[in-house]
């Protein structure tokens, strides 16, 4: 047995979750234009190498403060319906399968949050998920800090070797797909890294390492059909 991790955004999905949010959110009157003029910049600045993404990820979970846990539970079930869940790649669904039928592990390691992170899993099926998630007080409240490290770049490796650690699995027995040049940390430790549709700077990092570079395609009939959802 062996674990397979796998990223989220832009890796099983063909598109990028948090940016669907902001955009959402926005639409819905949720958050102001300013939030998401700011969210926008973060990420800007984060692709042109100005910021540390694990810092936008520390102030966005700051905004939450005083917001109710079960009412953005049903506004990302909502977003996960209406905006996601139509978005796996078919490869991805067929990597996972493959690994299922060889009785590996199959783990989400992903910066989204445990809330859209579950249904994901649900629906996929897998063994375990490794996220991003929020404290929340007695009443039910979001106190605007994370639950334990944030799952990005070192935090990611973080938490995957814990995992492998409590499966009794080194890292070196274990695969590990995804688009970021921000998992690097977590590329370099484990035996596969592969490289899912990379940013520029993965793929050059993974061509310069003779690390495999794959092509998931794009969501299709055949893929929905296969999570039962209706045609596109």
């Amino acid at each position: 047995m062996a674990i397979a991790f796998f990223d989220l955004d832009k890796t099983l999905l063909a598109v990028n979750s948090g940016s669907l949010w902001v955009r959402r959110e926005l639409a819905l009157g949720h958050i102001t234009r300013m939030q998401a003029l700011r969210a926008s910049l973060w990420l800007a600045r984060y692709h042109l190498g100005l910021v540390a993404m694990q810092d936008a990820l520390v102030q966005a979970i700051a905004y939450l403060e005083g917001t109710g846990e079960q009412h953005m539970r049903e506004r990302t079930v909502h977003f996960y319906e209406e905006l996601v869940r139509a978005q796996f790649r078919p490869g991805a669904l067929r990597a996972l399968e493959e690994h299922r039928s060889a009785g590996d592990k199959l783990v989400l390691l992903t910066s989204s949050s445990g809330y859209l992170s579950e249904l994901v899993a649900r629906d996929l099926d897998l063994d375990a998920v490794l996220c991003n998630r929020f404290e929340v007080d007695a009443s039910g409240l979001h106190t605007g800090r994370p639950l334990g490290e944030v799952c990005f770049g070192e935090g990611k490796r973080f938490y995957a070797r814990a995992y492998a650690d409590q499966a009794s699995i080194p890292l070196s027995e274990c695969v590990f797909y995804t688009d970021s040049y921000s998992d690097l940390p977590v590329m370099e430790v484990v035996g596969r890294p592969v490289a899912v549709h990379p940013d520029r700077r993965l793929r050059r990092e993974a061509l310069r390492r003779g690390w495999p570079v794959v092509d998931w395609g794009m969501p299709d009939d055949a893929g929905a059909a296969a999570l039962g959802l209706p045609p596109q």
